[in-house]
């Protein structure tokens, strides 16, 4: 049985060598073919003197090279980290240098972009460069060595031995946008991967002849996911970065995908499509916030053979509930109940249980807990508590994640998501900090007061509305563009407004956030008919 997550592979090259592994437009590579694009990643690592423990970032849009780069890294003993493709240069480099990563992995054009704030990531070594690049070009002005990926890989020593590495160690870090502003590395151990890949891959009831298409970033664990759980079982992953959502239909029907994972806004988009006759898909999962009802309804009598997952997770633990197929018609809008080797507690500020339908909180404990926020104990105290329940006799005290997302849970065990403790904004499946929002406004020089708060949206599950206060400050539309420039899609406003005025105080004399959202909980609101 695999203990580490790269494992997985090896073993399914083990037993079907020339069972397709992975896919990426023509692409195909069967597992005796991953397997070796894996080793040679790791080969190639270790020759350019990867030490134990040390941080691959990888910072490419999904294709075989960075699902290579990835498992790569863990085969060497190193510990991978997916950045999302779409952030910009200052978030990059930050997770660059907040995680210490030595070595990287990314394309020409990326490095171009990046080039300006390298200079602020002082733990890094090298740069390896996926594509032809023009090396001498590519590191012109970069005072470290930027090689090629191919020839690194060609020449790799695949005899190099790995280092030791066990299921507690850690395997990757994630990075997620935090309540205080800076995105946040959950550090994920090979168990918590491997205890989630089988858990999933459990429910999902997978088989070698499942065909997953990997739509999500591998940077979020939901997108990570259908990599994991594909190699496990020794099923097929499709990689797709698409344009539009029309382009998932069509690459359902052209790779004849069975298993299809996305979150609300996409599926919304998806839901008004025209689907084949002869789809294919046999499950759909839904994660990163609730299904609208209206979007399950046209999936279902859209896609009536295949069956529907509605999933609730947390990036510091994976993956926490789901609900049973069966079960959509009998319990409208639950989230389910805890998936197999988690136990989903709702309790109460002291850690008592709640009754039957009283609101609490939700804390999952299990072998899916992270390993806590990388290089941050006071954010991992906030977050990850002692367990509420445990025996005082035992000496060693379990840490559980306190998820500060209230539900209640009815007399049947199944739980219902009510709203979250803290102010952060859930938009398309992305957690956005307003405070790195304001950050960022504030940098332009021309605010002098910036609150970015989330509301209702029925598509994106919330847009974000920003107000800035300034006698000088940008028109909204000129606030929004700048936003563009700086920010990644997910955190761009929906709605900006400029006010010449000072904001309202509470009796701490914080912004008062709440009296100022209330107006525009309503903006998006669909008229009534």
């Amino acid at each position: 049985m695999s203990d580490l997550i790269h494992e997985f592979i090896f073993t399914s090259a083990r037993r079907t060598p020339a069972a397709q592994a992975l896919v990426h437009g023509d692409a195909r590579l069967d597992y005796a073919a991953l397997a070796d694009h894996v080793r040679r990643a790791a080969g190639a690592l270790l020759g350019a003197g990867l030490r134990r423990g040390d941080r691959v970032a990888v910072y490419l849009e999904k294709r075989v090279d960075n699902v290579a780069a990835m498992f790569g890294a863990s085969l060497a003993g190193g510990v991978f980290v997916p950045v999302n493709p779409l952030l910009k240069p200052d978030q990059v480099a930050h997770i660059l240098a907040d995680c210490n990563v030595r070595v990287l992995v990314t394309s020409a054009d990326r490095l171009a972009q990046l080039a300006p704030q390298l200079a602020g990531c002082p733990d890094l070594r090298l740069v390896l460069l996926a594509g032809t690049p023009d090396l001498a070009a590519a590191g012109a002005g970069i005072a470290l060595p930027v090689r090629g990926w191919d020839e690194a890989l060609a020449a790799a020593d695949t005899g190099l031995p790995p280092h030791r590495r066990i299921d507690g160690d850690v395997a990757a870090i994630l990075y997620t946008s935090g309540s205080t502003g800076k995105p946040k590395g959950v550090v994920l151990s090979h168990r918590n991967m491997v205890t989630g890949a089988r858990s999933v891959a459990g429910y999902l009831e997978l088989t070698p002849s499942d065909r997953l298409l990997a739509v999500l970033p591998l940077s979020f664990d939901y997108g990570l996911s259908q990599l994991t759980c594909a190699f496990l079982t020794g099923a097929s992953a499709v990689l797709l970065n698409h344009l539009f959502a029309r382009d998932v239909v069509a690459a359902v029907a052209r790779y004849g995908i069975t298993g299809l994972a996305a979150v609300p806004p996409l599926w919304n988009q998806l839901a008004r499509l025209e689907w084949p006759g002869d789809c294919t898909l046999r499950y759909l999962t839904n994660s990163g916030g609730a299904m609208p009802g209206a979007t399950l309804a046209a999936l279902r009598a859209a896609l009536p053979r295949a069956q529907v997952f509605l999933m609730y997770g947390l990036t510091e633990a994976f993956r926490s509930t789901y609900l049973p197929p069966s079960e959509i018609d009998r319990r409208p809008g639950s989230m389910g109940r805890a998936i197999p080797n988690a136990e989903i507690m709702v309790v109460r500020p002291d850690g008592s249980e709640c009754a039957v339908d009283e609101p609490g909180e939700l804390v999952h404990r299990g072998a899916l807990v992270s390993l806590g926020y990388w290089n941050d104990p006071a954010k991992t105290a906030e977050r990850f508590r002692p367990a509420p329940g445990q025996d005082p006799a035992l000496p060693l005290t379990e840490i559980a994640v306190w998820s500060g997302d209230t539900v209640r849970r009815d007399a049947d065990g199944y739980l219902y998501y009510i709203g979250r403790a803290d102010d952060l904004i859930k938009v398309s499946g992305y957690r956005v900090s307003p405070t790195e929002l304001e950050e960022a406004v504030y940098g332009l020089g021309t605010v002098d007061e910036a609150v970015a708060f989330g509301v209702p949206h029925p598509e994106l599950g919330q847009a974000i509305v920003l107000l800035a206060s300034s006698t000088d400050a940008p028109t909204p539309e000129l606030l929004r563009r700048a936003c563009q420039r700086r920010l990644p899609a997910w955190m761009v406003p929906s709605h900006v407004e400029v006010r010449s005025e000072p904001f309202p105080r509470n009796p701490n004399g914080k912004i008062d956030r709440k009296t100022l959202a209330l107006p525009f909980l309503t903006l998006f609101e669909e008229p009534s008919p």
